[in-house]
């Protein structure tokens, strides 16, 4: 397979691609170049969903079936679907016979489109649950308004309202199902297979997927300025908004070693080019106290796209990984030509945007430790939106209870500092004290003094000080020793999700 063209299956259809500079969007090319103008430009940031689209692609057994999942064509550029399938809403009535498929049809009979800009996205997201909760024999559970809400937390809808497409989520799973055929795609995805890395020039810019770590870290070791790219979530903006140009880049997502997730001494070893999907669900099994921050992170098309990795070695001080990964005692794995090297993860930020990071030096893998039976752990973030935003202040707890008695304690933050950062003074304040209302107090009079937030539009420094104050109260409710609060009588949306059905 020529290492110059790229190869996807869209629509059911192999495509060859040349002649396109390598950051060119799925969205740019579906509508200039394939005049599919279904997928519409909305944010141009992954924030809005009107460009969603489902990818399909092998699982890492290629003898299972293929994974669909949805994501936002706007920020994917396209020589990182090399192999992969698109489908697009023009390809639904194909599955359908030409008729509406029931996603579009329920949508039409719940009244679920007005203007209809929004409309192709939200149905792609449908779509995509669809064709999960039948694959997995779960059509009956899919219409759980919780697990629809959830499916469609990254669409955005200006004029409709969210009730009628909320009762088309629940109406498609009514109609005699139509699916697609994953035999086939599977058998198509198979003759698509590389077999060797795509090196991809235009215009003197340059795209390299290698497929071993070896092949990666020489790459690095002679490129130290090349861009990595794994899912294109935070450097996608780069050149959709920064109009950037981005002369090399270098693709992580195609070596299975860092896709890979392990039992790890008790623990796990999270791969840095494991989607946050994949990274999440894994946490979240073995740490379950974690599930509303993963309900939260984003949203479901950006988290099968970006990657715990990328989010990592982002660095960003608003990051909503680390703050939990932190306070569990994460260790970042650090890997070069040279060798390897292993550190506390809040040791890995230095300053704002600024890591402990050689130039030849990538993000392996993120080791989190085993559960500790005496540990209590939450983490929770606050944002204007309660799904798919940018967190004001973000917050991870965790410490060990022994007869009432505060060992180890571990608290970080983001949104607070430059970079995500431990709360020393509090975790002093904490430590060999009884967990009660003084000890409480004691930490929430310290906290001021490990941090120096900033105002900026997400919110004042004063808010940040009294809700990082609160948070610290609201870990003190679910975890005292006498009369803890269940997490729902602490949660301001308790009202709503007793009445949807949310956890």
């Amino acid at each position: 397979m020529d290492s110059q063209t790229i190869r996807i299956l869209l629509n059911g259809e192999a495509v060859a691609i040349t002649g396109l500079a390598p950051t060119t969007s799925l969205l740019a090319w579906l509508r200039g170049a394939r005049g599919l103008t279904g997928t519409k430009e909305g944010c141009n940031e992954g924030d809005c969903g009107a460009c969603t689209v489902v990818v399909g692609e092998l699982a890492d057994d290629p003898a299972d079936a293929p994974r669909l999942y949805a994501v936002n064509a706007c920020i994917r550029f396209l020589p990182t679907l090399d192999g992969k399938a698109v489908f697009t809403v023009e390809h639904l009535r194909s599955l359908a016979g030409g008729a509406l498929h029931p996603v579009q049809q329920a949508m039409v009979d719940c009244h679920g489109s007005q203007c209809g800009f929004c409309t192709p996205g939200f149905a792609m997201s449908l779509w995509a649950l669809y064709e999960d909760c039948h694959a997995q024999g779960e059509a009956a559970a899919g219409a759980d308004p919780a697990r629809i809400r959830s499916a469609l937390a990254g669409n955005l809808c200006r004029c409709t309202g969210y009730r009628p497409i909320m009762e088309a989520g629940e109406r498609m799973f009514d109609a005699p199902p139509r699916l697609l055929d994953r035999k086939r795609l599977r058998a198509a995805l198979l003759a698509l297979r590389r077999d060797h890395t795509l090196d991809f020039h235009h215009a003197g810019c340059r795209f390299v997927a290698p497929r071993s770590l070896d092949e990666l870290l020489a790459l690095r070791s002679r490129h130290p300025a090349a861009t990595l790219l794994a899912g294109s979530t935070d450097v996608g903006l780069w050149v959709n908004k920064g109009l950037r140009r981005l002369d090399t880049l270098i693709h992580t997502s195609e070596v299975a070693a860092l896709r890979a997730i392990v039992p790890h001494a008790g623990g796990l070893r999270i791969g840095a080019a494991a989607s946050l999907t994949a990274a999440f669900d894994a946490i979240v099994h073995l740490y379950p106290e974690l599930a509303e921050l993963w309900e939260r992170f984003a949203s479901p098309p950006v988290r099968n796209a970006g990657t715990l990795g990328g989010n990592v070695a982002n660095g960003s001080p608003i990051g909503d990984s680390m703050p939990a990964l932190i306070a569990l005692g994460a260790r970042v794995v650090l890997a070069s030509a040279r060798g390897r090297r292993s550190l506390a993860l809040e040791d890995f930020y230095l300053d704002y945007l600024k890591k402990d990071l050689a130039a030849d030096e990538i993000v392996e893998a993120i080791e989190l430790p085993p559960p500790i039976p005496a540990r209590h752990l939450r983490s929770w973030k606050l944002a204007k939106r309660f799904d798919s935003d940018i967190s004001a202040v973000c917050a991870g707890f965790a410490l060990e209870l022994r007869a009432g008695t505060i060992h180890a304690p571990r608290i970080a933050f983001g949104g607070m500092a430059a970079t995500p950062k431990r709360a020393t003074a509090t975790e002093a304040a904490l430590a060999g004290r009884p967990w009660d209302e003084a000890t409480l107090a004691a930490a929430q009079r310290a906290l001021a003094a490990d941090f120096t937030p900033l105002d900026d539009l997400r919110a004042s420094a004063g808010y940040r000080r009294r809700a990082a104050a609160g948070l610290l109260a609201r870990f003190f409710l679910e975890t005292r020793p006498d009369a803890p609060l269940a997490a729902v009588q602490t949660r301001a949306f308790a009202a709503q999700d007793l009445a949807s059905g949310r956890p």
